[in-house]
């Protein structure tokens, strides 16, 4: 079953596809995008651009997020990131780059889209990857967090030398399972304006990262 438009996920994901909680939670992702497309985000065809956009095989980093940015003209399908025209970012975006700032001495860059660390092998992953306009949290519950848990299981049996960014009680307890010993797990307060001076701010999570990629051979992410 062809659900992602790129092989090496489609083909490690095959047998999660074919169970019943995943057509139940297609059925339902469907009905909402023919009731309400230009409220559900992101865009149909953005919904799996996070694994599209970073192939199994190529993943060093997989940072977790929630759900998308319930704004219109914001969720793209990587978490944190939104399209490159969009302004303001949102706060807890600023706060990623102002840490960036910080821990490596480089710019706030100019546009918000994060598409440029997943080429690099930064699997940018929502636990839910559909959204209602102006209702955080309204697909919770629905079968995306059975999902992604299987996407971290088995990123966590089939690899290893990946580095998990887990910012925040929610993506902590997400990330329980992976398997620390032969990986890098970092954590952190999210970077939430409510939370960030609490741990995030300081947390050096992108130099680590890097000098955890360079030790096991691997090239380091331009962030």
């Amino acid at each position: 079953m062809q659900i992602i438009g790129e092989s090496s996920w489609n083909f490690v994901l095959k047998n999660e596809f074919e169970k019943t909680y995943f057509q139940k939670l297609m059925g339902f992702v469907s009905d909402e995008y023919q009731n309400n497309e230009t409220s559900i985000f992101p865009s149909r065809e953005n919904v799996f651009r996070a694994f599209e956009a970073c192939p199994f095989e190529h993943v060093k980093v997989v940072i977790l997020g929630q759900d998308p940015y319930p704004t219109k003209g914001h969720a793209h399908g990587l978490c944190f990131s939104i399209e490159e025209d969009v302004k303001p970012f949102p706060k807890s975006l600023v706060n990623i780059f102002k840490e960036i700032e910080s821990d490596l001495n480089q710019p706030i860059p100019a546009n918000g889209s994060l598409v440029r660390w997943a080429k690099q092998g930064v699997l940018l992953l929502n636990t839910v990857l559909t959204v209602k306009e102006g209702q955080a949290g309204s697909h919770m519950n629905k079968g995306w967090e059975q999902f992604t848990d299987a996407v971290i299981q088995i990123l966590s049996d089939q690899k290893e030398d990946i580095v998990y960014l887990l910012w925040g009680s929610k993506a902590q307890e997400k990330g329980k399972n992976i398997d620390s010993v032969k990986n890098c797990v970092l954590t952190s307060v999210h970077p939430s304006p409510l939370s960030s001076y609490r741990g995030f701010f300081g947390c050096k999570h992108f130099s680590k990262t890097n000098e955890y990629l360079i030790s096991k051979g691997s090239t380091p992410i331009v962030w």
